[in-house]
């Protein structure tokens, strides 16, 4: 199962190096689209000027194949910043070159990245006849971060989600998968993205083809699709008072389970839910209108997987001879997880099992200062695995404390401190072998990194070590030899590195 995670990954980093081209050149152009696209822009001082153009190059390269005008696409911006600032309203720039350039002269505004105040802001303008927005099409925002934000964006994300608004997040940063994931429409397999900035032209077809499945104005489509529903979306045909819609759908596989719904003139999309998993369903709409006719629309949709595989896999508290796994998000229907792992190069392989309950693990008895390979494999109640593989590094082993160091705290008395030891240490243990007098030993907890050393004979030559304390075995110690001058001569001391 390693070697095909490792394969998998292979083919995948493959891919990736073939995308990571920009699409140059004139692009085909996308007519049949209506729709309000916004893209939140991350203008704040927390995004470097670099990032900035980059990102404005993305937003250029996304829309280019539009159709822009009052009846196909229009394009706004809002910059998040101190203050949310529209840069263009909707219906300003209606052609593919006055657009291209209001993108480019686009500046950055620095200040505060109030990401839930920028929210706030563009629920107002999605629905505005002063911001040129339209009342009866599709709306869509797409919302660049490097994952930052200073104010809640929970509550107003929710209001446009709930306002019919599908939004798109594209985080270029290290921001929480679980908390953009609960941001982006459903699922976030399709509304979400991470890329590093550099690499934004790899998602760029993707995330393109997603936008056109919701603004595609002439046909029945669907979106949020899950593994047990989708939303369907169709153009405005009739309304109250000149007829109704009929919705037909059933598998592909199975038409004689054909269901059918009756819904007003009025609206413009249906939710459809308890469905099967990973099915192709037929679906017709039928405008049943007494003033004129409309032929039947008919599309095809396929639900997902039931079945997630692990979204992130992050690697943390790497020492010598461990490290700690943990992973989301954690589906109901995972019954166990297996954690494959095993040193780069090499063929050794160990296997850890989770309960399905648990979403991390700790990983021991390793090799220091070694590369390991560490697939996380999801096992599903139907029995279904699904995987996914990241790379940990385990500390070098025995690592000590650096630069003690001592200071004259009165007769016969020394502070000794240091600066912390590498990895996770449970704590450190100082010896001091006196010239005169018994020897002791002090354990202190990991955060403390000084003591006291008391009874130090005038004239004397004593020894202090440091050693770090970690869970498998110590590291390094470190010692230097300390002396105590006279009491005859001024109050001091010498101290030298013992070889």
């Amino acid at each position: 199962m390693l070697a095909e995670a490792v394969l998998s990954l292979g083919l995948w980093l493959q891919f990736a190096a073939g995308q990571n081209t920009p699409e140059r050149g004139p692009q085909p152009s996308t007519s049949n689209s209506e729709g309000d696209l916004l893209f939140l822009l991350d203008s704040s001082g927390s995004v470097s000027y670099y990032e900035f153009s980059r990102v404005k190059e993305f937003m250029w390269d996304l829309v280019q194949p539009f159709t822009f005008g009052p009846r196909d696409v229009q394009t706004s911006i809002i910059h998040i910043s101190t203050t949310p600032t529209m840069e263009f309203p909707f219906d300003r720039y209606l052609s593919s070159g006055t657009l291209q350039q209001a993108i480019r002269d686009t500046q950055q505004l620095m200040g505060d990245t109030n990401t839930g105040k920028a929210l706030s802001y563009a629920k107002e303008k999605f629905f505005s006849d002063e911001a040129g927005a339209r009342p009866d099409v599709p709306k869509v925002l797409v919302w660049v971060t490097d994952g930052f934000s200073t104010d809640d964006i929970s509550e107003p994300m929710q209001l446009l989600k709930d306002m019919g608004v599908t939004v798109f997040i594209v985080s270029t940063g290290r921001g929480s998968y679980l908390e953009l994931s609960a941001a982006a429409s459903q699922p976030p397999e399709k509304h979400l993205y991470f890329v590093d900035v550099d690499d934004l032209p790899i998602i760029t077809k993707e995330l393109r083809d997603a936008i056109l499945d919701v603004i595609q104005a002439n046909r029945l489509h669907a979106v949020d699709i899950t593994s047990s529903s989708f939303r369907l979306m169709w153009p405005k045909l009739l309304s109250q008072e000149t007829g109704y819609y009929t919705l037909e759908y059933a598998p592909i596989d199975d038409l004689a389970r054909k269901r059918t719904k009756q819904v007003s003139g009025a609206h413009t999309s249906l939710m459809l839910s308890n469905l099967a998993p990973e099915t192709t369903y037929e679906v017709a709409l039928i405008p049943e209108s007494n003033v004129h006719y409309f032929p039947p629309q008919t599309t095809r949709v396929t639900t997902l997987a039931e079945e997630k595989s692990p979204a992130q896999v992050l690697i943390s508290e790497s020492g010598p001879y461990s490290f700690h796994v943990s992973w989301a998000p954690t589906p109901d229907s995972v019954i166990s997880y297996q954690i494959l792992y095993g040193p780069l190069p090499g063929n050794s392989v160990k296997l850890l099992e989770v309960d399905g309950e648990h979403n991390s693990t700790v990983v021991e008895n390793l090799a220091p200062n070694t590369t390991y390979l560490v697939t996380v494999t999801a096992v599903y109640k139907s029995g279904k695995e699904k995987s996914l593989s990241a790379k940990a590094c385990t500390q070098e082993e025995g690592s000590k404390v650096r630069h003690l160091r001592f200071e004259d705290m009165g007769p016969n008395t020394l502070k000794a401190s240091w600066d912390s030891a590498d990895g996770k240490v449970l704590g450190y243990r100082v010896r001091c072998r006196r010239q005169t007098g018994p020897s002791s030993v002090i354990s202190v907890s990991p955060q403390i990194h000084s003591v006291i050393l008391t009874d130090l004979a005038s004239g004397t030559t004593n020894k202090v070590c440091v050693k770090p304390m970690y869970k498998n075995q110590p590291g390094k110690r470190l010692c230097r030899m300390v002396h105590m001058q006279p009491a005859t001569e001024a109050q001091g001391y010498k101290h030298r590195q013992r070889a």
